[in-house]
């Protein structure tokens, strides 16, 4: 099955929503203060007009399998952008989809003028908090911005 990566389009909204709602629901991480109950999981295509912010969709045979952005969060410190709804359903996993997804992130994320990308997640999302730290993220005491997402206890920067 090959994935191709493509900016995110209006169409995709609802499948997206979907990704991200099945995803959270299947690590038992659909709680208060996450992007479960965000209302802008549901058109996140307007969300991404922002010129400081990208976001891609991670296709397979039509379906989208996976997706991750980069957002400038309120609150975030000059230079430091926010890696944000980044998943990928379980056909996706397990096959460096993740990797390539914030590897996009982290180029786009350069060429937007960024120094830093940060992070929230939640235990919950054990496999993912591995891969960030494979990647070069650095674990912080606290949150950093305004995101909304108290669910998220778990924050992390990267140098880009």
């Amino acid at each position: 099955m090959q994935a191709v990566l493509r900016p995110i389009q209006p169409s995709d909204d609802a499948q997206l929503a979907k990704l991200i709602k099945s995803v959270l629901a299947e690590f038992k991480a659909n709680k208060p203060g996450t992007a479960y109950f965000d209302e802008s999981t549901n058109h996140l295509s307007v969300l991404f007009e922002n010129p400081k912010s990208a976001y891609w969709v991670c296709e397979a045979e039509g379906k989208i399998i996976g997706a991750g952005g980069i957002y400038p969060t309120e609150g975030l410190p000059e230079g430091v952008c926010e890696l944000v709804k980044l998943y990928l359903y379980p056909e996706g996993r397990g096959r460096g989809l993740g990797k390539l997804l914030m590897q996009k992130c982290f180029e786009q994320a350069k060429e937007l003028g960024y120094r830093q990308i940060y992070l929230e997640t939640m235990p919950e999302l054990n496999q993912a908090v591995n891969l960030y730290h494979a990647l070069g993220f650095k674990t912080l005491c606290q949150a950093m911005g305004n995101s909304g997402h108290f669910g998220c206890d778990i924050w992390m920067v990267k140098e880009l």
